[in-house]
């Protein structure tokens, strides 16, 4: 099956926004990536979604690192930037220098991070699995941090903010969920 960017029923995906900066042939760079997940806490990995003739796709196969900065809900506005232009024709860090947002300088190699991201994750290239027209860029994380503020939400083509919470059931409904999963165990022996 193929779809559509446009089709419709993608809509019902909700992301982060992942920034992700990289060095290279392109100078440092940085483009809005929706397709950004941590998915192996031993060791700590991060998947990225990136179309290969991207500019930082490019720099991070040159290089073996990149960051991710998770955006932080007050930073649409760089989400737009970083997502909107391409790093082949704009300087677009010094673009949002100049708009007032600010950059600093990564430990574990020569990259720019997001000042003020709701999390900061520098990486390691490990592996690149070539699927579909976004080929997963996976690294390992050699340093993380992260900051008190929430990440911004992606959702149907548009920014938000994390709303309420919704409670998880009550403890005595999980409990009647555990007896009954019990009842149906297919394999009574098994603990998990």
């Amino acid at each position: 099956m193929n779809l559509s960017s446009r089709d419709p029923r993608l809509q019902k995906a909700v992301s982060n926004v992942g920034l992700i900066t990289s060095n290279g042939s392109f100078g440092h760079n940085i483009m809005a990536c929706e397709w950004t997940n941590i998915f192996s806490f031993e060791p700590a990995m991060i998947s990225l979604g990136i179309r290969p003739h991207k500019a930082t796709a490019q720099n991070i196969h040159e290089t073996k690192a990149f960051g991710v900065n998770i955006c932080a809900q007050d930073q649409n506005l760089i989400s737009s930037v970083a997502g909107n232009y391409t790093g082949k024709e704009i300087d677009k860090i010094a673009l949002l220098e100049s708009l007032g947002y600010s950059f600093y300088q990564a430990e574990s190699a020569n990259l720019l991070m997001v000042q003020g991201a709701s999390l900061n994750a520098e990486c390691e290239l490990v592996k690149t699995v070539d699927l579909g027209d976004h080929p997963l860029l996976i690294g390992e994380i050699k340093v993380i941090t992260a900051s008190e503020k929430q990440p911004l939400v992606y959702f149907q083509g548009r920014y938000h903010k994390i709303g309420d919470e919704i409670p998880k059931p009550s403890r005595e409904y999980r409990n009647k969920i555990k007896q009954l999963a019990q009842e149906f165990n297919k394999d009574p022996k098994a603990t998990n």
